[in-house]
């Protein structure tokens, strides 16, 4: 049996894993699709355009994961709480929020344990930035 040199192999990124750039593109491009119809959620992205916070959206989920560092490079560090600040963030805006992550995370058809580490991600995610009642 041939032994395999030290350092040749190198373990994948959940980012790599996955896909890389076009998973989170698709994940992000179709959470935005069920966010610009949700009359709870839309209200909270004040460009009428939601492109612009779909690309940083996509960059700082690929960032997260593994891939490359454009979302710091671009806006610094993520600070997303303070980014989220300003908008009323109760629990109605996280389940709906949250409804339409579990859509766009199935249509990935990742495998169970990709989509476990996924989907712990952004229950997570979407519970700390709850800063109202309601």
């Amino acid at each position: 049996m041939n032994e395999i040199p030290r350092g040749t192999l190198q373990e994948q990124t959940f980012y790599e894993q996955v896909g890389g750039e076009a998973t989170f593109r698709r994940l992000v491009h179709r959470f935005y699709q069920g966010v610009a119809e949700d009359p709870l959620l839309r209200p909270m992205y004040p460009e009428e355009d939601l492109g612009p916070a779909e690309e940083r959206f996509t960059l700082f989920l690929m960032q997260y994961w593994g891939g490359p560092r454009t979302y710091s490079d671009e806006r610094g560090h993520p600070r997303l709480r303070m980014r989220h600040a300003p908008f009323k963030v109760d629990r109605a805006a996280h389940d709906a929020w949250l409804t339409h992550m579990r859509v766009a995370v199935d249509e990935l058809g990742l495998d169970g344990e990709h989509e476990r580490q996924l989907w712990n991600y952004m229950t997570y995610a979407a519970a700390s930035m709850v800063n109202a009642e309601g």
